[in-house]
């Protein structure tokens, strides 16, 4: 049982209404109408989303980024939601248990990126000049690795919120690993 209610769209706060009406039109997911009882929540997600769609970092890349803090965090919402999201996104399923494991064998690259953000959880920010070379190292730029600590905290805030909020899985349940 949520501990947030989830609002129906067509009944909910005037800017959350306009909102569920606008740019997420369709997209009905209970983290969503949890959110809608603050209009500035949504907001807040909706920026910041939004913002990374236009990142350099790839969509592939970003959901790498979800799943690995989202397995640290243990939101199972989170876990569910971006194994699927990354499918789409062209991650293989082994490469999604492998994300949330912290450590993508299959992919140099995004095992770098793994690991920074994971490194980035651990350390509550606090990573050394070694983390960050070893992302550049991989063929990451500065602005990708601003980009990084963007989605991790993007996945912080969601997977916070989801932990408060209790929010109900409305995707297929992820793999235990």
């Amino acid at each position: 049982m949520p501990r947030i209610p989830l609002v129906d769209p067509a009944t909910a706060p005037e800017g959350s209404k306009a909102i569920f009406e606008g740019p997420l039109k369709g997209k009905h997911l209970n983290i969503f109408k949890a959110m809608g009882n603050s209009p500035a929540v949504l907001n807040v997600y909706l920026g910041m989303a939004g913002s990374l769609a236009k990142a350099s970092l790839s969509s592939k890349e970003q959901e790498a980024i979800q799943l690995a803090i989202g397995q640290a965090n243990d939101c199972g919402y989170c876990l569910a939601a971006h194994t699927k999201i990354g499918m789409g996104a062209g991650l293989t399923e082994a490469q999604t248990l492998e994300a949330r494991r912290g450590s993508m064998p299959s992919d140099a690259k995004l095992d770098a990126l793994v690991k920074f953000a994971r490194a980035l959880h651990e350390k509550r920010g606090h990573v050394g000049d070694a983390e960050v070379e070893a992302l550049r190292g991989a063929g990451y730029t500065d602005a990708q690795v601003a980009e990084a600590v963007a989605s991790y905290a993007l996945a912080h805030f969601t997977n916070v919120f989801n932990h408060v909020a209790a929010t109900p899985i409305d995707f297929p349940e992820a793999k235990p690993i």
